[in-house]
């Protein structure tokens, strides 16, 4: 099992061969969910290298005592960065992810691109209530997973969310470590945001119910170089709704980045 030492965390990942020639990709997961949640986007970018890994605290990833900061994450992702010998990579963010996506790319040098999938531009713009869930509790994954994916989805899906349930059980983050992410996560603000001058590719659902509805726009109009992804019928995991439509924008844009 590949982990990597972040300051005495061990953080799990995993990596996929692809082109050499081409940057990789790293994605960076959601409050509370594990790795799978990336299955749908990686599999779409078969020819390049990525590279998906679990938070501290969820999936296979160690939790140490006591909350996190945005620096712990950002630790963490450097971590990865280094043991897989990635100097730069497109960052394909959500929610949570995208946050420690905004701070690399303010802090480091390493980011190429950004994907902001449901990111907020702070903390108090996101109502974490229906992405934390007891993994223990059957129940509440469903609750929960169902409020994260548009009621069209749901009813035309009900084995992909039974699936979805399953893995969020062995994968997700408990409780305490839940609240321990979103420590993180409330003392975030990404402004101003007139820094970061990457190219970003802002992708959101409209049906979203964890993201405030402005901050659908906001982050793609204060970046320099951002643009917006909307499908309006979709929930906050829009890159399981929409997966198709989602990774044909996303092999696209690391086109066009990778062409400047």
């Amino acid at each position: 099992m590949p982990t990597t030492d972040s300051a005495g965390c061990d953080i799990y990942y995993e990596r996929t061969a692809g082109d050499p020639d081409r940057e990789p990709v790293v994605f960076v997961g959601e409050l509370g969910l594990g790795a799978w949640q990336w299955g749908w986007q990686y599999a779409g970018l078969r020819g390049r290298e990525t590279i998906v890994y679990d938070h501290r605290g969820s999936g296979r990833s160690d939790m140490p005592a006591g909350s996190c900061t945005m620096d712990d994450l950002l630790a963490d992702l450097e971590a990865v960065f280094r043991a897989t010998n990635t100097r730069r990579a497109h960052v394909v963010g959500c929610g949570l992810g995208g946050c420690v996506g905004l701070t690399a790319a303010r802090q480091t040098g390493r980011v190429r691109s950004l994907t902001l999938i449901g990111t907020p531009v702070s903390g108090s713009a996101y109502d974490t209530a229906e992405l934390q869930a007891d993994p223990a509790d059957i129940s509440a994954l469903r609750a929960s997973t169902a409020a994260l994916l548009s009621t069209a989805f749901c009813e035309a899906h009900p084995d992909v969310l039974e699936q979805i349930c399953a893995w969020r059980a062995d994968e997700d983050a408990t409780p305490s470590a839940q609240r321990a992410q979103q420590a993180a996560l409330e003392a975030f603000d990404a402004e101003p945001l007139y820094e970061i001058t990457h190219p970003a590719l802002v992708v959101a659902g409209g049906a979203d119910l964890v993201l405030e509805a402005a901050e659908r726009t906001r982050l793609a109009e204060r970046l320099p170089r951002g643009e917006l992804l909307e499908f309006p019928e979709a929930g906050h995991l829009v890159g399981i709704e929409r997966s198709a439509a989602v990774n044909d924008r996303l092999s696209g844009f690391l086109l066009s980045v990778e062409s400047d």
